[in-house]
């Protein structure tokens, strides 16, 4: 027997979730047949098998909760007696495994003994009690040799009885976008500045305006394109300004990255803007496209909206938000004019960046999108 684990998606990801199953029990598979498809915090990801031979056992189903490097695949095959191949050139990069079998119970013990607790749950279901704030010993197993399992937790944590109408589970991008969401919560010191810009000038594509606007205050004031590690209490200052534009769909946010906006003319920033919007609505994307922003920019004024408290996803430092634009009678050279007016709105983590370099950077976003070059 050879037990397949769950590797690591994309640069350290925690956890994945299982969207759904090409295979099941007693299926036989060849090398690098697809198994499953995995939704990190972002994407969608095909897992593909490891090697040839028979499933014996399928570590969770359809909605499940995996840790990474936690057992995802038993198999029965000729090449148990030597090591699987480490990486298979697929989209999942390294693909690790264990040639040894652990049974759940191993992992269950080991999972208590290093926790300290005497609730058998496997490492995965003690995650999402942890991130639900549910202590295992107070939860009623249901599972096999009294087990904890995902269902337990989510019941102990969502008693139906304190709740009215239809209740669901978040999952995929909408669970990835509440985790995100509470941690910023807990880490960040935000601060939102807002000021209107003129944007009366501007007759082409204003999303590429407002990505160039975002690149030249970035070179004026470099604290806001960049990282911060509380914990370190340590700051990147990056060269290069990689933009994480938000896209909203029906399954959640999706925040893909324009790389390098500082080598791309407006014609090219639209065409990837209209790329990753195919491939965020197609669910192609992929997770290296989500990966890397140093600073975000949220239009949420084509939808609605005039002025907002944009949130800071850690580690990055700054958001960018801007309104719905509007017509607006205004002073100028001393009449009345009917101007276009953007509002815009700035979080900054206080922690990395003073009010002095935020109000800098705004001012140095107005200027560009006001002279409309």
């Amino acid at each position: 027997m050879t037990l397949f684990n769950l590797p690591d998606l994309g640069e350290g990801l925690a956890e994945a979730e299982i969207h759904e199953w090409y295979v099941k029990e007693g299926d036989t598979v060849a090398i690098d047949q697809p198994m499953v498809s995995m939704e990190t915090a972002k994407a969608v990801v095909d897992v593909p098998a490891p090697c040839a031979g028979k499933i014996v056992k399928l570590y969770g189903k359809k909605g499940d909760i995996i840790a990474t490097h936690a057992p995802l695949v038993e198999f029965e095959s000729d090449e148990d007696e030597a090591p699987l191949q480490k990486d298979k050139g697929t989209v999942v990069g390294s693909l690790e495994e264990s040639a040894t079998l652990l049974n759940e119970d191993t992992l269950i013990i080991g999972s208590a003994k290093k926790t300290g607790l005497s609730a058998k749950a496997m490492p995965a279901v003690r995650q999402l009690a942890k991130q639900l704030n549910v202590n295992l010993d107070t939860v009623t197993p249901t599972g096999p040799s009294g087990q904890i399992t995902v269902d337990d937790v989510k019941k102990a944590a969502s008693p139906a009885s304190k709740w009215t109408g239809h209740v669901e589970t978040l999952h995929g991008v909408r669970r990835s976008m509440a985790t995100i969401m509470t941690k910023s919560h807990q880490e960040i010191v935000p601060v939102v500045i807002i000021e209107d810009a003129d944007v009366t000038r501007i007759q082409s594509d204003f999303t590429a305006h407002l990505l160039q606007a975002i690149l030249l205050a970035a070179k004026a004031e470099p604290s806001l394109n960049a990282w911060y590690d509380g914990k370190s209490m340590e700051r990147c200052l990056h060269t290069e300004v990689n933009v994480g534009l938000a896209m909203d769909t029906e399954e959640g946010l999706f925040v893909p990255v324009l790389k390098n906006v500082e080598m791309k003319s407006a014609t090219a920033l639209r065409s990837e803007i209209d790329q990753f919007k195919k491939s965020v609505r197609e669910r192609t994307i992929s997770p290296s496209d989500l990966q890397g922003a140093t600073i975000t920019l949220s239009n949420f004024g084509t939808i609605a909206g005039r002025y907002a408290t944009p949130i800071i996803v850690p580690p990055m430092v700054a958001i960018l938000g801007c309104g719905k634009c509007r017509d607006e009678v205004r002073a100028r050279e001393g009449a009345m004019e009917i101007r276009r007016i953007a509002p815009l709105s700035l979080s900054f983590d206080h922690r990395a960046v003073t009010g002095g370099e935020a109000t800098r950077f705004l001012a140095a976003v107005i200027d560009h999108l006001e002279k409309g070059n």
